[in-house]
């Protein structure tokens, strides 16, 4: 059976892929900071008839990852998802709220590639960096949001061209806002229900996860 490993999966779109590859007949490892989430998510998992474990780990700590990686060798796919976001002018953006940002969604993600990257390769497997259409064009109140997401786009396409030789194929996964507790903490999007569903958007991710450099989810 492959294996796939989430970030952030204990919730929203982390959530949705954890189910829909579990679907797929995929074993999935459920990476995260809150057990008690990705309990849930197990849980959903297995009233599925499918099969997930846990893993606790904050991916901006550098140690923390490298452990996680030396336990979990046999990844076939690895979905760097988790993200945050805090958005308004850069004027009122705290220093916390700026680190924030650039820590999970730029160091996160560069971390987990980096240790987990021997272990896709040695199945030939591959890697999705969700990052969405804040990192194709500048946005109003989102400058620093932006930076993070284009730091991410510049990331996956550089890795691209490193590894056009290797059997191992990288996506940048590009989509909109969607109706999760992405939005708890901010009142930036009024009516957060009004947007698609995470579901929806792992049903589009999981469809078009072929290998290709792209992927962009309608809503």
């Amino acid at each position: 059976m492959k294996k796939a490993l989430i970030t952030g999966a204990g919730s929203g779109l982390g959530q949705a892929l954890a189910l829909a590859y579990a679907k797929a007949d995929y074993y999935i490892y459920l990476v995260g900071r809150n057990e008690n989430k990705l309990a849930e998510t197990k849980q959903l998992i297995e009233e599925q008839g499918q099969q997930a474990s846990i893993h606790t780990c904050d991916i901006t700590d550098w140690e923390a990852v490298e452990k996680l990686a030396s336990n979990l060798t046999d990844v076939d796919v690895l979905i760097n998802n988790a993200g945050v976001g805090f958005f308004d002018t850069i004027d009122q953006l705290t220093k916390q709220e700026i680190d924030t940002m650039v820590n999970v969604n730029v160091h996160g993600m560069i971390y987990m590639t980096k240790h987990f990257i021997e272990s896709v390769n040695q199945n030939q497997g591959r890697v999705l960096n969700i990052i969405s259409t804040a990192g194709l064009t500048g946005k109003v109140k989102e400058s620093a949001y932006c930076a993070s997401k284009y730091a991410q786009r510049g990331f996956t396409e550089s890795l691209q061209k490193e590894w056009a030789d290797e059997d191992i194929a990288v996506t940048a996964v590009y989509m909109g806002g969607m109706n999760t507790p992405f939005w708890n903490e901010s009142d930036y999007v009024p009516d957060p229900s009004v947007l698609p569903s995470p579901e929806d958007y792992a049903k589009q991710i999981i469809n078009q996860d072929d290998g290709r450099a792209e992927i962009h989810v309608d809503k």
